[in-house]
């Protein structure tokens, strides 16, 4: 069985190779914060590696982080959200639920 840190770990050093940490030192690479090592997973890494945040993490926390700042950048990652939101958060229409979630983010921005 592997360990969490060594999961992590892994996930760290594919995200350096994809030169995802360029404004980090490499002190601060070894602390990222979860929600900076989900949202760069989700964004730069396979598939192989998103499924392992969801043994990491709970799925709410990883569901959060994409809600967050994935879905808000709207057109810019619309093909990406929406396969996330299909293949890994089991969302039956991802159209409308990403469309949705946009809005309830500007909304929250705009109060």
């Amino acid at each position: 069985m592997v360990s969490s840190d060594e999961i992590k770990y892994g996930l760290t050093e594919k995200l350096k190779q994809e030169h995802c940490f360029w404004s980090f030192n490499e002190e601060a690479i070894k602390e990222v914060p979860d929600d900076i090592l989900i949202e760069k997973t989700l964004l730069h890494l396979d598939m192989e590696e998103i499924k392992q945040l969801f043994l990491l993490y709970p799925f709410k926390k990883i569901k959060r982080v994409w809600l967050d700042y994935l879905v808000p950048q709207g057109e810019y990652l619309y093909t990406l959200n929406r396969f996330l939101a299909w293949y890994f958060f089991k969302v039956k229409r991802p159209d409308a639920y990403i469309k949705s979630m946009a809005t309830r983010h500007l909304n929250k921005l705009l109060q």
